[in-house]
């Protein structure tokens, strides 16, 4: 496969923009992580049974997840033509290797009361995780890092807001900036609450098996400080023979609400581009339409919108399927739970388009000084409430009739205005104070 023959944009055009993804979430990769549950089980379990007496054998049945690589996992699909079952034929591949280490006595240990759901719901959860802390999270800080720094950069410039998409109260360009930095630290902090969680308890959740085997040993114990002491995860505490999913569901529903905000900012910048408060940095030899020379069109914004909605359709079906399974549990999970990746990559690609994005913006500020001249009737609320506050009769009223005609509203209209107002002079100057240059409010 190459990228000119992938059935999907993540394996072929984006491919270079995601490939770090795919050691979490390939076919390779999830092999890999079934063969390191299953590897570390059994070293915690000799640990607690001690059926070898050999010693010093542990590392080098590690590295056998360690140095895993791509023939090995030729290997495994291979045993699987025979088994048509994915997680014994990682099984029967950990055995061929115990030979040479001197433990082929004890291999009946390998997977020893699991059912393949121990291993799958450790393996995908823990590759979660640590795409979680190697890809996706650093990739949020990123953009929310830009977000705080534009913010600041642009704390002080004016900007006329708009409401309805009508003129509004001026605002400050970098306080609409930081409404989203503000947004995505909040539910950044949220999505750092999720817990990576696993099922681990035998074929229904019980450890049925291991207790008849062994009813001296506390299994649940066992099975709560492996999963937690050597993968790092929470173990449900009361499952099926599958896990419940719920945790995994609010990673997706967390990553969800980011992206909606982040699709709210791309809009908002798409948007003032269109109004020309943004330019945007050319590159030589870029061309932005096949027929209009003169165009360097937001394509970075419309990128990231796209895939950023492509992610949360993905994350929607995930949050919502996964927690639901008949009875003990059916099958519909596992070709689910193989497409988490997906919405992992396009978010990953819309993250790097909003950076990518953000980047090249240039600010405009003749634009911005513009339309905030052309928008003199604005200042009528901030007038209005200063008629209130010193009791003058029906301001609103007053401005209304001033400022709703079809004529433009011009700072002379406003000072005109003014100068007929039957109240003191020092009211009047501080009405005359006011432009739409600097009636902002307090901004950041």
């Amino acid at each position: 496969m190459t990228s000119l023959n992938a059935i999907s944009p993540i394996d072929g055009r984006y491919r270079n923009k995601v490939e770090s993804l795919a050691s979490f979430f390939s076919e390779y990769a999830l092999i890999r992580y079934r063969l390191r549950v299953e590897t570390e089980y059994f070293i915690a379990l000799n640990e607690q049974l001690h059926f070898t007496a050999s010693k010093g054998w542990e590392e080098s049945l590690r590295n056998v997840y360690r140095d895993f690589d791509e023939a090995g996992a030729a290997e495994v699909k291979e045993i699987e033509k025979t088994t048509n079952h994915d997680v014994k034929s990682v099984e029967y591949y950990l055995k061929r290797r115990m030979d040479a280490l001197g433990l082929q006595d004890c291999k009946e240990y390998v997977h020893f009361g699991l059912t393949s759901q121990d291993v799958n719901n450790t393996a995908v959860p823990l590759s979660m995780r640590e795409c979680h802390e190697q890809v996706l999270r650093p990739a949020y800080a990123r953009v929310l890092e830009m977000l705080e720094a534009r913010a600041t950069e642009w704390a002080r410039v004016p900007m006329l807001a708009h409401t309805h998409g009508q003129p509004a109260s001026p605002t400050a360009l970098g306080k609409e900036v930081e409404v989203f930095a503000y947004r995505l630290r909040r539910q950044l902090e949220l999505l750092d609450t999720c817990r990576f969680e696993a099922k681990f308890g035998g074929a229904t959740g019980n450890f049925n098996a291991h207790r008849v085997a062994y009813p001296d040993v506390d299994w649940r114990h066992f099975g709560n400080v492996f999963v937690a002491e050597r993968l790092g995860l929470t173990r449900q505490q009361y499952t099926t023979q599958i896990e419940n999913y719920d945790g995994m569901a609010a990673y997706f529903d967390a990553c969800k609400r980011i992206n909606v905000i982040l699709v709210d900012f791309c809009r908002d910048i798409w948007t003032y581009v269109s109004m020309e408060y943004f330019k945007q940095k050319i590159k030589a030899g870029e061309v932005g339409s096949s027929a209009m020379p003169h165009k360097v069109n937001p394509i970075d914004f419309e990128n990231a919108e796209g895939n950023l909605g492509l992610a949360n359709a993905i994350f929607e079906h995930l949050s919502h399927k996964l927690p639901v399974s008949r009875m003990q549990r059916d099958l519909t999970d596992s070709t689910v739970s193989r497409n988490i990746g997906v919405p992992i990559a396009h978010t990953v690609i819309a993250l790097a388009s909003v950076e990518k994005g953000v980047g090249k913006l240039l600010l405009n500020e003749e634009a911005l000084r513009r339309d905030l001249e052309n928008n003199w009737a604005v200042v009528a609320e901030a007038l209005q409430t200063i008629l209130r506050s010193v009791g003058y009769p029906n301001p609103y009223e007053a401005l209304k009739e001033l400022t709703r005609t079809n004529e433009k509203v011009t700072a002379d209209t406003m000072h005109r205005f003014i100068d007929t107002l039957d109240v003191p002079d020092e009211v009047k100057e501080r009405m005359r104070s006011v432009t739409p240059h600097n009636y902002t409010g307090y901004g950041l």
